[in-house]
């Protein structure tokens, strides 16, 4: 089985307090992972506060899912993008993120859906 029969991305959605979902999507990257599983990370919507600096769930008793994302370079998780649009609509510049992602708009964001065999999303 060739590399890209095998591919995975997972786009992520929700906010990383919206309930459990944040916390689901990135579990299923990291067992892809551990699997050797070529998988891509999407982050968009929602999703994108994730990736914003400061997060803290306390308040309504939840982990902060940056530790999660901090492990992701461990597990060779390196293909990680944002989508531009849902940075742009949410002002948050892509310099701010807490994790290395290539923003990602128009045929670029089209060929990651196409460009992967298998999509997972939260």
């Amino acid at each position: 089985m060739q590399e890209a029969d095998k591919s995975l991305l997972v786009v992520v959605r929700h906010g990383p307090y919206q309930g459990q979902l944040a916390r689901e999507a990135l579990d299923a990257v990291l067992t892809a992972a551990a699997f050797e599983q070529p998988v891509s990370l999407l982050f968009m919507d929602d999703g994108v506060f994730q990736l914003t600096p400061n997060q803290d769930g306390s308040a309504i008793d939840a982990k902060n899912l940056a530790t999660m994302l901090a492990v992701l370079p461990m597990y060779d998780v390196d293909r990680v993008y944002v989508e531009l649009d849902s940075l742009n609509l949410r002002a948050i510049s892509p310099e701010s993120l807490t994790l290395p992602a290539t923003p990602v708009g128009g045929h670029a964001l089209r060929d990651l859906f196409v460009n992967n065999a298998h999509l997972l999303s939260f």
